[in-house]
């Protein structure tokens, strides 16, 4: 069935690619980033890209308004937008942080709240919320953003229950390593932090890592996001959660099973 689809973060990565996978499908999808400049080629699938900020309110009610006198429901919220902020908790300015919770909690809560009324009159509808194996798991360097993706996870189960009375599902994406720009403004954001910091030789580590995942070292195509996302829209009763991508089960099966004491060893012996 043809459903209308909104997919926040659509610029690049994960979102862009799983918004051409749903055009071609036939369905009506709005994509929405910052940058609407890298959406045209989803203009010239059938897509309709809207520029807007996860963070400006007055950005999302005019998105949700616009879908709505033209298309009179939204079947799917993917809330997808997000970045990731690392550095060590003693170096990353608490603006930095504040900002990382804006987008990656708030900015969804926000985009949730504008569309909720419209799926709840409508007894129908499903909400993607994108967390990450790092909202169940933990490397250093990544508080804030481990944080905002472990608050992702609150959030989402508890909308899940609220939302239940109503038809409305709630899905929770759990990538793992995706080979996207990610690392690449994390390594920018790298660049941001003091030179003399005392935790110099932990971020070089991390960031030849990254450097490696960004090359798609150890890192799934973005193709396995898109193919899960279309298995979710099209469903009539998805999972509560999907874990897609490299490592995204492993990691936090060893978080949970291992413990605390041997998984910090596990991940303390790359530093």
């Amino acid at each position: 069935m043809k459903k209308v689809i909104l997919i926040t973060g659509a610029s690049s990565g994960m979102g862009k690619e799983s918004a051409k996978a749903l055009i071609l499908q036939g369905h009506t999808v709005y994509t929405v980033a910052r940058r609407i400049d890298q959406m045209q080629d989803l203009k010239t699938l059938g897509g309709y890209p809207i520029q807007m900020d996860v963070t400006k309110e007055s950005d999302i009610q005019n998105v949700v308004d616009t879908i709505i006198q033209k298309e009179g429901k939204i079947d799917v919220l993917w809330n997808n937008a997000g970045f990731g902020l690392y550095g060590a908790i003693e170096d990353v300015p608490l603006d930095e942080a504040r900002k990382q919770m804006e987008v990656n909690v708030f900015g969804m809560a926000a985009m949730t709240q504008k569309v909720v009324p419209y799926m709840r009159n409508a007894n129908s509808g499903t909400i993607i919320n994108t967390s990450s194996m790092g909202g169940k798991m933990y490397f250093p360097m990544g508080a804030w953003y481990h944080a905002s993706k472990h608050a992702v996870e609150g959030l989402s189960d508890c909308l899940r229950l609220e939302l239940k009375p109503f038809n409305i599902k709630v899905v929770i994406l759990e990538p793992g390593f995706i080979a996207t720009e990610f690392g690449t403004v994390l390594l920018n954001q790298f660049d941001k932090l003091p030179k003399d910091s005392a935790y110099k030789n932990m971020m070089d580590k991390i960031a030849k890592g990254t450097a490696d995942a960004a090359k798609g070292n150890g890192s799934s195509k973005p193709g396995v996001i898109s193919d899960a996302i279309v298995k979710i829209v099209n469903s009539d009763n998805p999972k509560t959660r999907y874990k897609v991508g490299k490592f995204s089960k492993i990691m936090p099966w060893m978080r949970i099973y291992l413990g605390d004491k041997i998984f910090d060893k596990i991940v303390m012996s790359q530093m």
